[in-house]
């Protein structure tokens, strides 16, 4: 639970892409908000696989097979995008 108030009540709030926590009652309401996390835009605009690619970046940083095979495809990406 890391520091967390055990118990306590959470709101979470959503600022453009980014998630904000903050402890709904008191005496713990006094504490700012913080960042915990980004969140994929919402709209006609946001790719229909967008979730998905935000999942794969997140295990790659943990699995260390993930890690290489998207560092090739960066590498492939990278390499033929501007031709």
């Amino acid at each position: 639970m890391g520091n967390l108030i055990p118990g306590a009540a959470m709101i979470y709030e959503r600022v453009g892409t980014t998630v904000y926590a903050r402890y709904r009652d008191t005496p713990h309401n006094n504490i700012l908000r913080w960042a915990i996390g980004e969140a994929a835009p919402s709209g006609p605009e946001v790719p229909p696989y967008y979730r998905d690619w935000l999942e794969i970046t997140r295990m790659a940083k943990k699995n260390v097979t993930l890690k290489k095979q998207l560092d090739k495809l960066f590498l492939t990406y990278y390499t033929i995008r501007d031709h």
